[in-house]
């Protein structure tokens, strides 16, 4: 018989006298047992399935022929339940399921970790293989799930190209040199060169005779986990004007921080033909989006999740939140201002000199400065732009007054930046001289410069963190709380 969903039931309404609705006799509905309630006569089980944030109550009676096994069942069994719909009058649900018959397919062992008494998001980050079971990462990864679809449904909606950009790379997009390296070489007696005496006296190569040699390497070269898919998308969108990549990324940084990821999932849309003011419409339109997306198909998730922020932070203005802050964002209009004018604002401010990092001309701006911006001065989100140039990384371009670049970040409040980007550098001669006055390798990118030498255009693109975005839609304080198995310094365990 086929299985019904609990969260399709949920949505049928029944007669008041508890008469059957089309379908509602001889239902199958199958997952977990999140609570049982032992009456003299019926037990009263919340199942979940995972496909809604609400449990469906089954009813079962005692004349059920395994009774005494269905009763003694605790949290985490997996059932089996057969039975007739009915309006119910229990709080918080319009309907029920009278057990007709429970097939118990899944037991649980008594160290089961989970338990009905609230949990610590610490300890299920111990048992990640088990936290999809609970209310709060159900809700979180079903969010997940929905930024996904909508992120797809925004870009082909708009005629974008989804692009599968490589994962292995021997080109670092950022310069920061912070990344993992691929290699087949035996760690344990690697194939080595000898050292000229300018690389022995080189930072990084001191105390050493040999490198290693590459060319014995299964790419024939040096190769590292990509930290962007953006220059790969750079030759496709100067081919198909507009494309948008979805995928891993990976940093190398020894970040330990509830805002740092070593593994993480990354959006960038690459659009030719574009300036930079075009580029911050089309993120403002792209947020908006997904945060209507979810206002619209997951609000129960959304006020659960705002519940129990409040009941973390324990603050009635937190536990109202939420909601009203992704609402806010929704319907604003995002001000626009250079990143010399957001400066400015901030040595006015007075609240300049509580901030922890000074403020000054050529500094990057600190969350603290972001939210400030946001929260205080301008009550809504923020695009600043134009930012140093000997912040921001190679491939930005170029402004007139040789000091500045087409980049912006967007702000909003509660976490300050939540994406970033820029007008891409089409002219070939000062992309060359960027890339050298950086110390990069121009042999590493051969084939980006080649893109300004063969048919260069105007073009721009944006990256958005998924995770940095699902923590901030979600609520969570946590990164490592919203990717399902994180992978952070010292930690690779599921």
């Amino acid at each position: 018989m086929k299985r019904s969903l609990i969260k399709d039931l949920l949505k049928l309404d029944c007669a008041v006298n508890g008469a059957d609705v089309n379908g509602a006799d001889n239902l199958v509905v199958k997952g977990w047992v999140r609570s049982l309630r032992k009456g003299k006569s019926f037990s009263f089980i919340m199942l979940n399935d995972g496909s809604s944030q609400q449990s469906l109550q089954i009813v079962a009676d005692s004349q059920l022929a395994n009774y005494d096994d269905v009763s003694k069942m605790t949290m985490g069994y997996c059932v089996s339940v057969q039975g007739r719909l009915v309006s119910s009058s229990g709080k918080g649900q319009s309907v029920e399921l009278q057990a007709q018959s429970i097939e118990i397919l899944g037991e649980v062992a008594p160290e089961y970790p989970l338990q009905k008494k609230a949990t610590s998001l610490e300890f299920l980050r111990e048992v990640a293989h088990l936290r999809a079971r609970t209310n709060t990462f159900g809700a979180v990864f079903r969010m997940r799930h929905a930024l996904s679809l909508a992120t797809h449904k925004f870009f082909s909606d708009r005629g974008f190209y989804y692009v599968h950009t490589p994962i292995i790379t021997a080109s670092d997009c950022e310069g920061a040199g912070a990344m993992f390296k691929v290699t087949t070489l035996d760690i344990d007696s690697p194939a080595t060169l000898p050292l000229s005496k300018n690389q022995q006296g080189q930072q990084g190569h001191q105390g050493r005779q040999e490198k290693l040699d590459y060319t014995k390497d299964y790419f024939s070269r040096a190769a590292h986990l990509t930290v962007s898919g953006q220059l790969e998308a750079e030759c496709f969108a100067l081919g198909l004007g507009a494309v948008y990549t979805f995928g891993p990324t990976f940093r190398a940084e020894n970040s330990n921080t509830p805002r740092h990821l070593s593994e993480f999932w990354m959006i960038e849309p690459e659009v030719s033909f574009c300036d930079l003011d075009q580029l911050a419409d089309l993120a403002t339109d792209y947020l908006q989006f997904l945060i209507g997306y979810v206002l619209d198909n997951y609000f129960p998730e959304l006020t659960f999740l705002q519940e129990l922020q409040g009941q973390q932070e324990q603050q009635e203005q937190q536990n109202e939140g939420l909601v009203a802050r992704l609402q806010q964002v929704r319907e604003a209009k995002f001000t626009k201002i250079t990143y010399t004018e957001a400066i400015t604002i901030l040595e006015r401010s007075t609240a300049s000199k509580q901030f922890e990092f000074k403020v000054s001309w050529g500094m990057d701006l600190q969350t603290e400065h972001e939210r400030y911006l946001t929260e205080q001065h301008f009550r809504g989100p923020v695009i600043v732009t134009d930012y140093p140039q000997e912040i921001k990384a190679f491939y930005m371009k170029q402004n007139s007054d040789g000091k500045t670049v087409r980049a912006m970040d967007v702000l909003v409040p509660g976490i300050g930046e939540i994406m970033g980007g820029s007008q891409r550098e089409d002219d070939y001669q000062k992309l060359f001289k960027r890339i050298n006055d950086l110390g990069l390798n121009p042999d590493d990118y051969w084939w980006y410069l080649d893109l300004r030498k063969f048919g260069s255009a105007p073009h721009s693109g944006f990256g958005l963190g998924l995770e940095r975005a699902l923590m901030y839609i979600t609520g969570m304080n946590n990164i490592r709380d919203v990717i399902p198995f994180p992978r952070y310094p010292g930690s690779a365990e599921f």
